[in-house]
């Protein structure tokens, strides 16, 4: 018959139990300090390499997102604050700010041809344009960092994909599945056929009349009786290559 465990050895076990769970307390907490030393030399490091730096980080699209990735590894914000070496020696804050007002009135202006929806590829070109020839150039990350931080502006600015594009919403509005499918599948081209959809997607004439109506209503459609043959096209300007 097998012994059961006495008082003594049972309080014993329990005094082992406590050893390791404080050795395990005393390792993590070790890790813990040792993580966020690290933390602190790497961020230091980046600060050196921003100031060393700095004129390429503001002149450069290509080399400012690379800034942007390396910040993001070691959890670095350079937009969250006006404080600090960010604002006083980059001036990125500053930058963004403008940049972020420029997306929304590039925006606005192509609301009526768009219906609030358009390729990050044409906004970051119209961008561009609106800036002038003068001014330091952006890129597409230049113009995500912006839309980034004027969302918590309300109006519905953010990116979504649709197919490969990126495309920008600059109104508070969401897609349904069945309206992303058309838009997807007018990718390219700009335009669809009610019957080249419903022998591309496989759907009856009642689902896509449904959704070309709302398509239309949201002015993300626009309707082309002009064509050679007669057929009636939906354009979608934001789904059009530039």
């Amino acid at each position: 018959m097998r012994r059961r465990p006495g008082i003594q050895g049972l309080q014993k076990r329990e005094a082992e139990k406590s050893k390791l769970a404080l050795l395990g307390e005393t390792v993590a907490q070790r890790d813990l300090e040792h993580m966020r030393a690290q933390l602190a030399t790497f961020k230091q490091s980046l600060e050196e390499f921003a100031l060393k730096h700095r004129s390429a980080i503001r002149q450069d699209p290509a080399f400012r997102a690379q800034f942007h990735k390396m910040c993001a590894h070691v959890g670095v914000d350079p937009l969250a604050s006006n404080k600090g070496v960010w604002a006083s020696v980059l001036g990125l804050g500053d930058f963004y700010f403008s940049l972020g007002v420029q997306v929304v009135e590039v925006c606005l202006a192509w609301r009526p041809l768009t219906g609030g929806l358009m390729p990050l590829t044409t906004l970051t070109q119209a961008v561009q344009r609106r800036r002038g020839s003068a001014a330091d150039p952006v890129s597409e990350d230049d113009v995500k960092q912006a839309i980034k931080h004027i969302k918590v502006l309300g109006g519905g600015y953010r990116i979504v994909n649709i197919g490969n594009k990126h495309m920008v919403y600059s109104v508070p509005m969401e897609l349904n599945k069945d309206q992303n499918a058309v838009l997807e599948f007018a990718q390219g081209a700009g335009h669809v056929t009610e019957e080249e959809v419903l022998s591309g997607l496989r759907w009856s004439q009642e689902r896509f009349r449904l959704i070309i109506t709302q398509l239309l209503k949201d002015q993300l459609a626009m309707i082309d009786d002009g064509a050679p043959d007669a057929i009636r096209q939906y354009w979608f300007p934001c789904m059009s290559n530039p």
